[in-house]
């Protein structure tokens, strides 16, 4: 009877370690996938939130670590140089460090429509955008807002020396805003962030001149991957933007569930309720960008290559860009899910 139960119990002891070794197996078989932000987390990341929350990324055998970024040029640097897997950021700051031999490509674009612009404090006396003229705007240095900034100018009559424009810490640029640092009136950002974060922080509505009125076009946020991950692990880049598309479908369907995630993974403020209404509407502005006017089908991710074509003429004209590639070198539409 002691021979017996000694077998049961070695027999089950081999079992919990079979259960082990598949359990860590499994484990081990998810692709560790580095996702950068091109800044510290707010609404407009919140599908990704609800993708890891969810559970979606992990069913596409990805081990998502998401991380905040300073700017769009320093998340896709990041990716260029190995640290990161994919970014999130701006499609022409993507374009301006590849034209320059970075081995960057989009592999899919979040915010079809750019929502980049002017930002001014309601009491700087700047009625239009000839008023900024001798005033000083903030930004960051590696921020994909500063792109586009001189095409602007130039297509409201201003010269690049009419206006100072300052770089500030990461972190720094609303609360600089709002004290009026250095003497700036105003400062470069997007308008799916920046507005909600200025009320957020006890600010007044913003007066906004959007670059779009000043005809810049543009393609908004890519997903941007290495050259080298989409030639030697095409699978992963297909799997990942499967589980991103799945991400923002459901952010769309629920906008809420999304901002629930994205405090349940930062926490903090962002798990609060005036956090989670200042993230609710900067959300809000991103999905109503999904989908540029020439995305009749509304594939999600679509790299349209006519908004590519205008982006890069424009770049090209007015943003100094010096390239000899077409659109079609910047973007790939090869790993969206059918």
């Amino acid at each position: 009877m002691k021979f017996s139960k000694k077998i049961g119990m070695r027999l089950a002891a081999g079992a919990l370690a079979v259960v082990g070794l598949i359990a860590a197996s499994e484990a081990k078989a998810l692709d560790d996938v580095r996702l950068r932000l091109n800044w510290m987390w707010y609404g407009s990341h919140a599908a990704f939130a609800l993708g890891k929350d969810k559970g979606y990324f992990k069913e596409a055998g990805i081990d998502l670590d998401i991380r905040s970024g300073n700017g769009s040029g320093s998340a896709h640097r990041l990716v260029a140089n190995g640290d990161s897997t994919f970014s999130y950021g701006s499609c022409a700051g993507l374009v301006n460090l590849a034209a320059k031999g970075a081995p960057l490509i989009s592999v899919a674009v979040i915010d079809a429509m750019g929502t980049e612009a002017i930002i001014v404090r309601p009491d700087a006396g700047v009625a239009k955008i000839g008023d900024l003229k001798g005033k000083t705007l903030l930004t960051t240095a590696n921020a994909g807002v500063n792109t586009f900034f001189p095409l602007v100018l130039k297509n409201a009559g201003l010269a690049e020396s009419d206006i100072k424009v300052v770089n500030v810490p990461d972190g720094a640029l609303v609360s600089s805003y709002l004290q009026g640092a250095g003497g700036a009136v105003g400062m470069l950002g997007g308008l799916d962030d920046k507005p909600a974060e200025i009320k957020a922080a006890g600010g007044a509505a913003p007066v906004t001149f959007p670059y779009s009125d000043f005809g810049v076009n543009q393609v908004g946020y890519c997903i941007v991957a290495a050259k080298k991950t989409v030639a030697d692990n095409p699978d992963l880049v297909r799997r990942f933007l499967a589980a991103t598309v799945k991400s923002y479908k459901a952010a769309e369907a629920d906008p809420q569930a999304a901002v629930d995630a994205l405090g349940d993974i930062v926490g903090g403020t962002m798990n609060e309720e005036a956090g989670k209404k200042q993230a609710l509407e900067v959300q809000q502005v991103t999905l109503s960008v999904l989908y540029s006017m020439a995305n009749t089908k509304k594939v999600l991710g679509l790299n349209v290559p006519s908004d590519w074509a205008e982006m890069l003429d424009l770049m090209k004209k007015y943003n100094g860009l010096e390239t000899t590639e077409p659109a079609t070198a910047f973007y790939t539409n090869e790993f969206l899910p059918q």
